[in-house]
């Protein structure tokens, strides 16, 4: 099929920052469990919990919103607290409005950098492929929310 026909160009690499902001208590709660952990779990091996976070250009939550990360995690490792991540960044903001990139791997939370691929995306990410860098901003553990800065390496047309 014709590159043209799929609205392909030339490929090029888009490196954005964006803070994700997990916010697990309070009425505002942007994470919800809906499967909860084994009970004998010392890593909530079992937890799904549903998405729906803010995507800031800065660290704090009031600084510009311009999408959310839409999905799930689950707590898939008996051994620490590892995450399967599968979510969408949906942006709403700027020359990415209405595009999305899909991002789906593994995340050990208290590695330094954790690294995930994205595996595609929609809109101007379509046929996208890449990685993600994730590391912690900051993290509350008497609450569970957390702030994470994502670098993110995006090839696409």
């Amino acid at each position: 099929m014709d590159k043209k026909v799929l609205g392909m160009k030339k490929e090029k690499l888009s490196h954005f920052r964006l803070y994700w902001h997990d916010i697990v208590g309070g009425k505002n709660a942007t994470a919800v469990p809906v499967v909860f952990p084994s009970r004998n779990s010392t890593t909530a091996f079992g937890m799904i919990s549903v998405i729906d976070d803010p995507l800031t250009m800065g660290p704090e939550l009031s600084s510009k919103m311009v999408g959310r990360a839409q999905g799930f995690y689950s707590a898939a490792s008996q051994q620490e607290i590892g995450l399967l991540m599968a979510m969408n960044f949906a942006f709403m903001e700027g020359k990415y409005n209405g595009s999305t990139i899909t991002i789906l791997g593994r995340n050990t939370v208290f590695s330094k950098v954790r690294e995930m691929p994205v595996i595609g995306g929609s809109g101007l990410f379509r046929f996208a492929r890449g990685y993600v860098e994730a590391r912690t901003h900051r993290f509350d553990p008497a609450t569970g929310d957390a702030v994470v800065q994502y670098d993110c390496y995006v090839m696409h047309y």
